[in-house]
């Protein structure tokens, strides 16, 4: 009898100290789950305003080729990118697009089906495309959106599209990441700096141009000073001598080689981006007197870059356009 009543408390005792453990077990359960989620909130402001995002925004769609890029130098692939193929011939920055990037159209036209079926917790726009669809958008994902091109911001493109840069790195919590990178491109700007002052080019004097035929004409993007290529090269030290009658929001003039004329003085250096299959200066300008009488030209200062070479975007794009850009000049 002592025996049975002796089993039967401890049996007793067992089933308590079960029914204990699941509760404990639950209990942490619970707080390990409140503790993953995600209750981050960020205020940031952007052309539209102030903007709050809820959360860490993982599943992106970059609606620009240069917030894409942006992205990719935080260490983020984005979901989504127009136009995928367009942004590998023109922004070679080191930094590639995962075979998992979804095309969602053009940057003019995104194709809101394809970002939709995406299932994106944040979408990044630009106000002088996607003003007319920013309604739309945000029926999809909550959207923060940059105008580079606005009054204010086109006075420095570099600095308005690096603020873009410090946006996205504080929404997407890369902040360390961002400040990081930033140093680091100070950095390179300063060997690069040396580079040039070793091979003699320190404070060099140029023009630079994207180049590309238009109706078979030769067209020239003479670059002013608040582009984007002509700070990088103000951060090299080098002085541009192109300026525009009148401040030009985008960075740059567009024409013929005939405002090339007014630089004939010694020592300035012409640089170009050239597409490899739309090279103006084999084709069109071959023989043309206009432009093989330049004093640059005759003197051999022209250096001609690669045409995805990346003349827009954040710290990738900066970095590859330097090295483009010394490593012509110093020609090793």
């Amino acid at each position: 009898m002592k025996k049975w009543m002796t089993g039967l408390a401890m049996s007793g005792m067992l089933l308590l100290g079960a029914c204990g453990n699941e509760e404990s077990s639950g209990s942490e359960e619970q707080q390990n789950t409140g503790e993953n989620q995600d209750t981050r909130s960020v205020t940031i402001e952007d052309a539209n305003g102030e903007q709050t995002i809820e959360g860490t925004p993982q599943n992106i769609v970059a609606l620009e080729w240069y917030n894409a890029e942006q992205l990719l130098s935080l260490g983020i692939q984005p979901a989504g990118v127009p136009n995928v193929e367009g942004y590998k011939d023109w922004m070679n920055t080191g930094k590639e697009l995962a075979g998992s990037v979804e095309d969602v159209g053009t940057r003019a036209e995104p194709n809101l089906e394809a970002i939709s079926r995406l299932n994106p917790d944040l979408i990044i726009a630009a106000q002088f495309r996607h003003e007319q669809t920013i309604d739309r958008l945000k029926e999809i994902a909550p959207v923060i959106t940059f105008a580079p091109y606005n009054e204010e911001n086109s006075q420095n493109l570099y600095k308005a599209l690096m603020d873009q840069f410090r946006t996205i790195a504080k929404v997407t919590d890369k902040e360390q990441e961002a400040d990081q990178a930033l140093e680091e491109l100070d950095q390179f700007y300063e060997e690069q700096k040396q580079r040039l002052a070793e091979a003699g080019l320190d404070g060099a004097r140029y023009v630079s141009s994207m180049t590309f035929s238009s109706q078979n004409s030769p067209t020239l993007r003479l670059y002013t000073d608040n582009s984007y290529p002509a700070q990088v090269m103000s951060k090299l030290g080098l002085e541009n001598v192109y300026e525009a009658d009148e401040h030009m929001q985008y960075g740059y003039t567009e024409g013929g080689v005939e405002p090339l004329q007014n630089f004939q003085e010694e020592d300035v250096q012409f640089l170009a981006f050239v597409q490899e299959d739309d090279n103006i200066f084999e084709n069109q300008l071959q023989g043309n007197p206009v432009w093989e009488n330049l004093s640059f030209v005759e003197e051999g200062n022209t250096y001609f870059l690669p045409g995805d070479t990346p003349v827009i975007g954040g710290v990738s794009s900066a970095r590859a356009l330097t090295k483009e850009i010394v490593d012509s000049l110093v020609e090793e």
